[in-house]
């Protein structure tokens, strides 16, 4: 019997580590970064979306990239993401689109990690998300040190929230959406003004089996569709291989993608 529970508590400690991605390492990162980092409120409403914006260390107004967080939340790895884009040259804000949800009313950070996190975010409300991002959209372009234009980033669940928004915010200047599925219906499609280029796993069927119709629909509504998708590679990529336990595979394409995401971010 003592053997028997061991073996449970083993299992149990292995599972919640599949389940839930440390970031330690992102945190430790985004500590000893020189970069001017914060939290903010963006007013949507009656809502106050909770968001951390870094500043990049430039002369001239920079570009704004709001930041669309995995279906864990706004994590430590996303804060980095911000970061690295401030280190780029962008001003870089990742809003918590959990914000309010949790029990007690707060965000990301009081949903018990990110299996809490991954149990509340498919009940958030589609006009929600759109009206949270459209706030923070609004925020971050009005900022002095901001040149006015914004472009969307988002990774997993926020992949597809950024091919989402895409149809939602015609001042946006581009989309990147990182292994997320795109919007099904032509209609939506057809309110898209701006390029949207796709980031995908070679290894993530699932999402994968989505892009085919993206491009058609995306074609046959003359709109810019550009997705890559990179060999070898898991879904989540972009964090994964960053992590020091990182496989080759997933840190080539991370490291591939990271070089495409600045020169696209340079032309637009």
């Amino acid at each position: 019997m003592i053997m028997k529970k061991m073996f449970i508590a083993v299992v149990a400690v292995v599972l919640m580590a599949v389940g839930a991605p440390a970031q330690d390492w992102a945190k430790a990162k985004l500590e000893k970064s020189p970069r001017h980092g914060e939290w903010v409120k963006v007013k949507q409403g009656k809502r106050d979306v909770e968001s951390f914006i870094t500043y990049p260390e430039v002369k001239e107004k920079a570009t704004a990239v709001v930041v669309i967080h995995e279906i864990f939340g706004l994590s430590d790895w996303v804060r980095d993401v911000t970061d690295q884009l401030a280190e780029a040259g962008y001003i870089a804000i990742a809003p918590d689109l959990l914000s309010g949800m949790a029990p007690k009313g707060g965000g990301t950070a009081e949903l018990g990690g990110p299996d809490g996190a991954r149990k509340v975010i498919g009940s958030l409300p589609p006009d929600q998300i759109t009206a949270d991002l459209n706030a923070v959209v609004d925020y971050v372009s009005k900022l002095p040190a901001c040149n006015g234009k914004v472009i969307v980033i988002g990774f997993c669940w926020g992949g597809g929230q950024s091919f989402r928004f895409a149809t939602n915010n015609k001042d946006i200047k581009a989309a990147l959406v990182f292994y997320g599925t795109g919007p099904e219906k032509a209609e939506d499609i057809a309110r898209i003004q701006c390029p949207v280029y796709g980031f995908y796993a070679g290894n993530d069927a699932r999402v994968d089996a989505t892009v085919p119709k993206s491009e058609e629909l995306m074609k046959n509504a003359k709109k810019t569709f550009e997705p890559v998708t990179y060999e070898g590679a898991g879904h989540g990529f972009m964090r994964a291989g960053e992590a020091p336990d990182a496989s080759p595979e997933n840190k080539k394409a991370r490291d591939a993608a990271w070089k495409r995401v600045k020169e696209i971010l340079k032309k637009s």
